[in-house]
């Protein structure tokens, strides 16, 4: 069975959970999805849409 974590411990791994989220997967996420849209327009350039004109 699960044991009741005490308030400290519930504290700690919150804490550890936002480190993480904030440090570490928001900032990879956003370089991601940063990177997939501009691969994105690259590409429908590059093989349909051709440069953009002035």
């Amino acid at each position: 069975m699960k044991q009741a974590t005490s308030p400290e411990q519930q504290r700690k791994h919150e804490r550890n959970t936002f480190i993480f989220l904030a440090v570490f997967l928001a900032p990879i996420l956003s370089v991601i999805i940063v990177a997939g849209f501009g691969f994105a327009v690259w590409f429908s350039q590059l093989a349909f849409l051709g440069p953009p004109s002035s």
